[in-house]
């Protein structure tokens, strides 16, 4: 008998063992974001991944900015038994964390920060907010990226027949006039418009918004102007029908102020001849 009730002890021990094991395990799905890892003793306890969404940070002014990209948030619970830090020690360990990838803090308070890192070409935002006296934390990373311009030729000769003109979103490398490979699709709708209708004469005309100087913003509008008409020729249009402007930040269709417009503003327009 006292056999069976010492077994009986071990196996409810082992239950219960198993049942703190078990809350504190990761929600099935959820992994730490590559660029920054968990506080000691904590697990994920649910997540969130989108491949395109938008979230508002804190820039150094304490202006709220709208950043869109790749999304993901995570949701960290402390283990049962373990000692919860401050919710500050939680927030600077972010901070310095980010600091030392070759970021900055951009906004800070005892139980919240907004953080940015720029590395490799890609500029990626996160949002730590600590709360429950430490006992949990939430991480919001957005990796900044345009949204993919969904447009096809009919919808390109449309806008052309309305208004003789339609703004396309090209997108480029950083300050540069190179044709990233997520815009190839627009450019092979463009080449699919010019060779559907081959009376077709356009002027290629990039515009940007009002980062950096109207000089260096004149000279790399043209550029990538010139660049989408070098794709185009070598798709076998005639270079002919075509021409490449640059008009710099000269005309906006938004307003610079914000991430939004600066967004809208940096486009390639193909205007009727």
């Amino acid at each position: 008998m006292e056999k069976l009730k010492f077994l009986g002890l071990v196996m409810v021990t082992l239950l219960l063992i198993s049942a703190g094991i078990g809350y504190a395990k990761d929600d099935p799905g959820c992994k730490d974001h590559p660029l920054l890892t968990r506080m000691p003793n904590f697990y994920i306890d649910s997540c969130e991944e989108n491949e395109f969404d938008q979230y508002q940070f804190k820039d150094s002014q304490g202006n709220w900015v709208t950043v869109e990209g790749a999304y993901y948030f995570i949701k960290y619970a402390l283990k049962d038994g373990a000692k919860a830090p401050s919710e500050l020690q939680i927030v600077r360990n972010y901070s310095n964390a980010i600091q030392k990838a070759g970021g900055k803090a951009a906004f800070e308070t005892r139980d919240t920060a907004y953080l940015k890192v720029e590395k490799g070409g890609a500029t990626t935002w996160v949002h730590v907010e600590a709360h429950s006296v430490g006992t949990a934390y939430n991480v919001v990373f957005v990796e900044k990226k345009a949204m993919a311009q969904e447009v096809t030729a009919g919808d390109m000769l449309s806008a052309l027949n309305k208004q003789g003109f339609v703004a396309l979103y090209i997108n480029f490398d950083t300050d540069k006039s190179t044709i990233k490979p997520e815009s190839k699709p627009i450019i092979d709708q463009m080449v699919k418009l010019l060779k559907d209708n081959p009376g077709l004469r356009v002027s290629v005309e990039g515009h940007t918004d009002s980062t950096g100087t109207p000089a260096r913003n004149k000279t790399l509008s043209q550029q990538r102007g010139e660049s989408v008409v070098s794709a185009l020729v070598k798709a076998g249009i005639d270079a002919k029908r075509l021409e490449a402007k640059g008009w710099g930040q000269d005309k906006p269709i938004a307003d610079n102020k914000t991430e939004e417009g600066k967004a809208k503003n940096r486009r390639v327009e193909i205007v009727k001849k």
